[in-house]
C-alpha cells in the first residue's frame, strides 16, 4: 500500500517560510509591493542604460605637443601619450565606479521612499473598499433597508457600491414579498380550516340535528375542502413555474388559446378572437395554464351583467416573436395598481381571495412567463379592464425540433383557474 505523502505543518517549516505563511497578503500590501517593484525595475533599467551610455561614450584623447627645455632632452611623444592615457582611463574608471555606487544608493533610497508612498497611496485608494466592507458586515436580514451610499467621483469603486446597493434593494423587495406571501398563504389556508371546524362543531353541538342538516354541513365542508385544493394546486403551480422549466417542446399558442376559449363557460362577455400561428418553445402544460388564467381572468373580472362586455384575444408574430395578447373591458384600474395585481394574493377589489378567485392567477401568469423567458406587459385597458401582452422567445430553428401541441382539454379534466 503506497504511503500517503505528509505535508509539513506550519510549525515544522523553517523560520522565513513560517513568517511568509503568517503574512496576511492584503490588497494594500500587494499593491505596495507592486508599486515598489515597478519603481525598482524601472530605476534599475534607467541606471543600466545610463551607465552603458556613459561607458560607450567618447573616450578621452591625449595630444602631446612640446619642445625640449634648455638643458633637458625633448620628451618622447609616444611614451607621454601612453602615460597620460593610462592616467585618464584610471580617472574615468574611478568616475564610473563613483557614478555606479552613488546611483545604486540613490536607487535604494528612492525605492524605499516609493514603497512608503505606495503604501499611503494604496491605503487612500482602498479606503472606500474598507468603508463598504464595514457597512456590509453590519447589514443582515433585519436591516436590509440600509445602503452603502458610497460617495466620491464616478469611478469603478462607486460603481461597485451602487451595484451592491441595487442588490440590497432587490433582496429587500424579495424578503418583503416572501414575508407577505407566507402571511397571505397562511391566512388563506387557515380560513377554510376554521370554517370547516366551525361547521363541524356547530353540527356536533346540536342534539336535534337530523340527516338533512348534517348533509348540508357535509356539503359545505366539501366546498371548503375544494377551495383548499384549488389554493394548494395554485401554490404548487406557482412554485413549479418559479423553479424553471424541466423540459421544452415546440408549442403553438393558437390551438392552446382555442381550447381555452372552448372550455370557457358560455354566456357573459363577447369574445373576439384572431388566432394566427405563434410557435414557441416551452412546457406545454405551463403554457396552457398561463393561457387559461389569462382567459378566465378576462372573463371573470369584466362588466358583469353588461351586454357590451367584451374580450379580445389575439395570437400571432410581432418582430419575429410569438405574441399572445388578451384585452378585456371591465372596471377602470389605475395605472399604479397594475403591477400590484401581478403579485400573489392581490385583487383589484380587495386584498385577496374571495368568491371570484384566490388572487393567484396573474402572479402565476407572470411566473410562467418569466420561466419561459417571455416579456409580459400589463397596462390598463382603453375601456377599463386590462391589456396584457406576453411576447415569447422565437422558436429555435433546428432540424430536430418537432412541433407539438399542448394536450387537448377533451383528453383530461380542465383544472379550475385560481
Amino acid at each position: 500500500m503506497p504511503r500517503r505523502r505528509r505535508f509539513p505543518s506550519p510549525r515544522q517549516l523553517p523560520g522565513p517560510a513560517r513568517l511568509f505563511r503568517r503574512i496576511r497578503w492584503t490588497a494594500r500590501l500587494r499593491l505596495t509591493l507592486l508599486y515598489g517593484a515597478l519603481f525598482l525595475v524601472s530605476g534599475a533599467a534607467l541606471l543600466t542604460i545610463t551607465y552603458f551610455l556613459v561607458v560607450n561614450g567618447s573616450r578621452p584623447r591625449v595630444f602631446v605637443i612640446g619642445h625640449g627645455v634648455e638643458g633637458m632632452p625633448a620628451p618622447d611623444g609616444e611614451a607621454a601619450r601612453h602615460s597620460m592615457r593610462e592616467q585618464a582611463n584610471r580617472q574615468r574608471e574611478a568616475t564610473l565606479h563613483q557614478l555606479l555606487v552613488q546611483s545604486g544608493v540613490a536607487l535604494a533610497l528612492m525605492s524605499t521612499v516609493s514603497v512608503a508612498l505606495g503604501w499611503l497611496t494604496a491605503g487612500r485608494v482602498l479606503r472606500p473598499v474598507r468603508t463598504m466592507t464595514d457597512k456590509a458586515r453590519r447589514i443582515s436580514e433585519r436591516n436590509l433597508h440600509e445602503r452603502l451610499a458610497v460617495t466620491g467621483p464616478a469611478d469603478e469603486l462607486k460603481d461597485l457600491g451602487d451595484t451592491f446597493d441595487s442588490l440590497l434593494a432587490r433582496l429587500d423587495c424579495a424578503f418583503d414579498a416572501q414575508k407577505r406571501f407566507v402571511a397571505n398563504a397562511s391566512h388563506e389556508l387557515r380560513t377554510p380550516l376554521t370554517l370547516q371546524r366551525a361547521l363541524i362543531e356547530v353540527a356536533l353541538s346540536n342534539p336535534a340535528a337530523d340527516a338533512r342538516s348534517l348533509r348540508a354541513v357535509c356539503e359545505r365542508v366539501l366546498a371548503a375542502g375544494e377551495q383548499q385544493e384549488r389554493l394548494i394546486e395554485a401554490l404548487l403551480t406557482l412554485a413549479r413555474s418559479q423553479r424553471g422549466l424541466e423540459r421544452r417542446r415546440p408549442t403553438d399558442l393558437a390551438p392552446v388559446v382555442a381550447d381555452a376559449l372552448r372550455a370557457a363557460p358560455p354566456g357573459g362577455a363577447r369574445v373576439e378572437r384572431s388566432l394566427a400561428p405563434a410557435w414557441t418553445s416551452g412546457d406545454p402544460r405551463l403554457v396552457e395554464r398561463m393561457v387559461t388564467n389569462l382567459v378566465d381572468n378576462a372573463l371573470r373580472h369584466n362588466n358583469a351583467g353588461d351586454a357590451g362586455a367584451w374580450v379580445r384575444v389575439r395570437t400571432g408574430a410581432e418582430r419575429g416573436r410569438p405574441v399572445l395578447r388578451v384585452v378585456n373591458s371591465g372596471p377602470v384600474i389605475p395605472a399604479d395598481r397594475v403591477e400590484t395585481l401581478l403579485q400573489p394574493f392581490q385583487r383589484h377589489e380587495s386584498r385577496a381571495g374571495g368568491p371570484d378567485g384566490l388572487g393567484l392567477g396573474l402572479s402565476i401568469v407572470e411566473a410562467i412567463a418569466t420561466a419561459h423567458g417571455a416579456e409580459l406587459t400589463a397596462a390598463p385597458g382603453p375601456e377599463g379592464g386590462l391589456d396584457i401582452t406576453v411576447a415569447f422567445p422565437a422558436l429555435p430553428r433546428t432540424p430536430a425540433a418537432t412541433p407539438a401541441r399542448a394536450p387537448s382539454r377533451s383528453a383530461r379534466r380542465r383544472p379550475p383557474a385560481p
